[in-house]
């Protein structure tokens, strides 16, 4: 969607200030001994308070309120009891969510207890990433500038992109168009437009170029022809395009 009045930009900035709030809250609950499920409770439990919709599961059915992968999951992971936190464990928290009738999404991949420094150098790289990227999303500029940023950080630290993965518009929906690729293509001649809601995010990883679907039919994991894994670290944030400073609804 596109900001048209003050209701819209207030719809957004007050549906990215929740889900804002949620991520850094799993964050910081995310110790070693508590599960994936047990996360997923205090979220739902935040969705009921604020009076909001998880956008997976209102959208599409997914069976969790967040998506929260660990490890070699890229996205979309299924909350459990059984995934129980330990020590240097690779974890990503996406929150994504309906309020009063406007979207917003965002998600960040840590390490549990910082005890892996280079999978802590994988998740700082993500979100350098998406932070160059973001200041990208100006009134004029071409799209295509957003994922040069995000494959530019990813290259410049030994890291390369999921380029099957992308970031999207959203604002009325959980995911609407553009598609907002993390590498560029110099093809797309598409220009941004004033107000326009984009979710950027990051896919960056240690090997792999290429996401699969694994058999639970949302999971996603990162590999290559000869079935070797990669860990892939993600941030995500909500913008609003503008003509001057873009606006991060989720900081």
């Amino acid at each position: 969607m596109s900001i048209q009045n003050e209701k819209d930009l207030q719809g957004i900035l007050n549906a990215g200030k929740f889900v804002a709030k949620v991520r850094e809250l799993l964050k910081l609950l995310a110790k070693p001994g508590v599960s994936t499920l047990e996360l997923d409770m205090v979220a739902k439990q935040e969705f009921e308070k604020a009076g909001a919709f998880s956008a997976p599961k209102f959208d599409y059915k997914f069976p969790g309120y967040t998506c929260i992968s660990t490890n070699l999951e890229i996205a979309h992971g299924i909350p459990k009891r059984e995934t129980i936190l330990k020590e240097g464990d690779l974890v990503n928290v996406d929150v994504s969510a309906k309020l009063d009738g406007y979207y917003a999404d965002t998600g960040i991949s840590f390490v549990v207890g910082n005890a892996n420094p280079s999978l802590s150098k994988l998740c700082e790289t993500a979100i350098e990433g998406t932070m160059r990227a973001t200041k990208q999303a100006f009134t004029g500029n071409y799209l295509r500038n957003i994922g040069r940023e995000i494959h530019s950080a990813a290259k410049e630290n030994g890291f390369t992109v999921i380029k099957n993965l992308a970031g999207h518009g959203t604002g009325k929906k959980l995911h609407e168009e553009p598609q907002v690729l993390v590498y560029e293509d110099r093809r797309d001649h598409r220009k941004l437009n004033q107000g326009l809601v984009l979710a950027i995010e990051s896919f960056i990883s240690t090997g792999s170029q290429t996401a699969y679907e694994e058999s639970d039919g949302w999971t996603l994991v990162a590999g290559n022809r000869q079935g070797v894994l990669s860990y892939v670290a993600q941030c995500e944030h909500t913008v609003i395009v503008q003509n001057g400073k873009p606006i991060i609804a989720t900081l």
